[in-house]
């Protein structure tokens, strides 16, 4: 299939492509940054999501909102970006499956506040592309991912004190490893095909049974 993902370069989009183009599929790349994928089903488009020109890309199949920032422009990138990108791409009788990439701050409010903020308004425009989109037997949903073993993520893993903490709330004792959240975002968007409108929480547990968000200060 065709697959678009945004925000490719580094971290879980480009963790996403990778699994996706292993798969045998298509994938188109969204970024600010320069390519750091080389395969031949892989082309990549710099642009910044929140006010650039999209590039036109034809019949997509599977729409990934993966690109986002924190404490820099979030209202402007991780949710009128996304929304940019969701108008250009998804509103088309080939499309399939949408996914959007949102976080458990979105439920819980405990994170830099328009980060919070701009995740909930994902959640929130998620169901309203489900409506939209139904007609075309697509299914359009969110991720809501807690920790996740990123490069981004270093300033607090590497630190012990709020590791720690981390881990006393965290009843699985663990992160989600990339694979793990491929694994997820590959059922959604490929094996799934009944569920649409829901918000899948991915945390370990922290989320249901404590509330809380730590950083180095």
């Amino acid at each position: 299939m065709k697959v678009l993902i945004s925000g490719t370069s580094k971290g879980i989009g480009k963790a996403i492509a990778k699994y996706f183009l292993k798969q045998g599929h298509e994938v188109y790349g969204l970024d600010v940054l320069k390519a750091s994928i080389k395969n031949d089903k892989y082309h990549h488009h710099v642009c910044d999501i929140s006010k650039d020109k999209l590039p036109d890309i034809k019949d997509i199949n599977i729409l990934i909102n993966n690109a986002g920032v924190q404490n820099s422009n979030d209202i402007d990138v991780n949710l009128k970006g996304t929304i940019r990108v969701t108008k250009k791409y998804a509103y088309q009788q080939n499309i399939k499956s949408v996914l959007f990439n949102a976080s458990a701050s979105a439920r819980s409010g405990f994170e830099f506040p328009e980060y919070v903020a701009s995740k909930a308004g994902v959640v929130g425009y998620m169901k309203t592309v489900a409506v939209d989109l139904a007609k075309y037997g697509a299914t359009v949903n969110s991720i809501s991912l807690g920790g996740v073993i990123t490069e981004s993520n270093k300033p607090v893993m590497e630190d012990k004190k709020c590791w720690d903490e981390i881990m006393k709330v965290t009843p699985l004792k663990k992160w989600a490893s990339l694979e793990e959240v491929c694994d997820w975002i590959y059922f959604l968007t490929v094996t799934n095909k009944s569920m649409t409108g829901q918000d899948v929480l991915v945390d370990n547990g922290e989320l249901n049974l404590n509330n809380t968000f730590v950083w180095p200060k």
